[in-house]
């Protein structure tokens, strides 16, 4: 595996294995790597000649008083995990090569950010998509692989890359769970023992409405109002949110008449985490 760390050497690096009508495969990603990554990575594998994973904590994506500083490295680890999946380039930039000085351009994907994550993380997905749309530029793949953990997130990189004109075939991996059904993180690591066991109200609402679903329930506001109670009964949780959107668009839906996503939101400790659900979708 090669590590680039220079913004130039990934960009004649991609010049050259396109050159050579290699297909790219790429999976960026902020590091201190998990399964759920590494899932991506072979599916990356699957489908591409050659793999490029990015490692960069991007600082326009994180909020006053967010995580940004004690965000987890590894990236030793990370390394090594990656020589084991086989990747071929690990693309490792620097921030001040990233972002110049007086930087002043940004990308925003205005409608699929907003509500959700969008409402609690001002800013966020405009960093998110201006972050991806330099490395799609950087990397040049033929293939992105982005993990349905973050599935607004996903969506808003599917629309940028529609809107953009992007030559980049946007695909999903779906969610990697641990044993006890939580969605792996890289913020995990923050939870405390007893907000761990917490934290599993989460997953577990969200096969309750699932079941209810799968029962022949329709009903957006009964679907959320079951899995709002379910989240609610668990001590020290704090709720931000309970929706039931568009799995294609995330536009508010009255009933579920269509594939549609079910995604929480909760702080949990000093943790805040996620965790969807797709309903209505072929399960293969």
């Amino acid at each position: 595996m090669q590590v680039v760390r220079k913004i130039e050497g990934m960009q004649e690096i991609s010049d050259r294995l396109r050159q050579e009508d290699k297909r790219i495969g790429f999976v960026p990603t902020m590091g201190y790597l998990h399964e759920g990554h590494l899932s991506l990575v072979r599916k990356a594998k699957d489908l591409c000649d050659s793999v490029v994973v990015s490692i960069f904590v991007n600082p326009t994506q994180f909020g006053p008083g967010e995580d940004f500083e004690r965000y987890p490295r590894d990236e030793e680890g990370d390394k090594s995990k990656l020589e084991q999946e086989g990747v071929d380039f690990l693309f490792i930039p620097e921030i001040r090569d990233m972002y110049l000085l007086g930087y002043q351009t940004y990308v925003d994907v205005t409608e699929v950010s907003k509500g959700l994550c969008g409402d609690f993380r001002p800013g966020h997905f405009r960093g998110v998509a201006t972050v991806v749309a330099k490395l799609f530029n950087l990397v040049k793949p033929h293939v992105a692989i982005f993990g349905e953990k973050d599935y607004q997130q996903l969506l808003v990189i599917k629309r940028m890359a529609k809107d953009l004109n992007f030559d980049i075939e946007i695909i999903p991996g779906r969610t990697v769970r641990e044993e006890d059904g939580i969605a792996m993180s890289s913020r995990n690591t923050y939870l405390s023992p007893e907000a761990r066991k917490k934290a599993t109200v989460l997953y577990r609402s969200l096969r309750k409405g699932k079941e209810l679903f799968d029962s022949g329930e329709r009903d957006v506001s009964t679907l959320s109002q079951t899995i709002r109670k379910e989240i609610e009964s668990e001590e020290d949780v704090t709720l931000q949110y309970v929706e039931i959107r568009d799995a294609e668009t995330l536009e508010r839906i009255e009933r579920v008449n269509r594939p549609a996503a079910i995604a929480v939101a909760a702080i949990i400790g000093s943790v805040r985490l996620i965790d969807n659900i797709i309903i209505g979708r072929d399960q293969g």
